[in-house]
């Protein structure tokens, strides 16, 4: 065999797997730099070793959760790409992520859209049953005093109904009583007789 072959190394790199926590926790986000930020904030005295994988771990899904409804977001309105407005979009649709993100502005957000229905011309109000802003709380208000007296009404109705079941079934056991009364009493009667009439001569 020639030196050649000897010396001669393949040029194909081998692919050395990585024993990052990260890797094997299985997560994208890098363990070793949120457990650098959690000691350096001196958050506290000791830094276990499952916290900064739990914080990963944590921050991950809401990272993938944000970039999954702003992109169905984007989609919507015909655009490949993500912007801030869409995000916001994304985050106030959602009930979980608007409390958590309840007090947060996020820059060049926009606003959601809205249009109070006062402001709206009446054309739009009739074809959408939209009721006026005039007098609408009153209205509200007359629908629960409505309501609430309907609960009462049924409520009265339904003791009534309880009343008369209830005295229905104390007539029908008095009758039954009273029944039972008369045959014993009819019962003792034909004794008496069979005792007081006398024996043929």
């Amino acid at each position: 065999m020639s030196g050649r072959d000897k010396n001669d190394h393949s040029k194909k790199k081998h692919k050395v797997e990585s024993n990052s926590r990260s890797a094997r926790a299985g997560l994208k986000f890098p363990v070793s730099r949120v457990l650098r930020h959690m000691r350096q904030g001196r958050y506290a005295s000791r830094v276990g070793a499952g916290a900064p994988v739990y914080m990963t771990a944590v921050l991950e899904y809401l990272a993938a959760e944000v970039l999954e409804l702003a992109g169905k977001a984007a989609a919507d309105n015909k655009k490949k790409r993500i912007l801030p407005q869409h995000i916001l979009l994304a985050i106030r649709g959602d009930e979980e992520l608007d409390r958590l993100l309840k007090h947060v502005t996020i820059s060049e957000g926009g606003v959601i859209p809205h249009i109070n229905e006062a402001l709206m011309p009446k054309k739009l109000r009739e074809t959408k049953k939209i009721p006026a802003a005039s007098g609408s709380a009153d209205d509200d208000k007359d629908d629960k005093k409505d309501s609430d007296n309907k609960k009462d009404s049924d409520d009265k109705k339904d003791d009534k109904d309880d009343k008369k079941a209830s005295d229905d079934e104390k007539e029908s056991d008095d009758g039954k009583k009273a029944k039972k009364a008369k045959k014993e009493k009819k019962k003792k009667d034909k004794e008496v007789e069979k005792e007081t009439v006398l024996p043929a001569p």
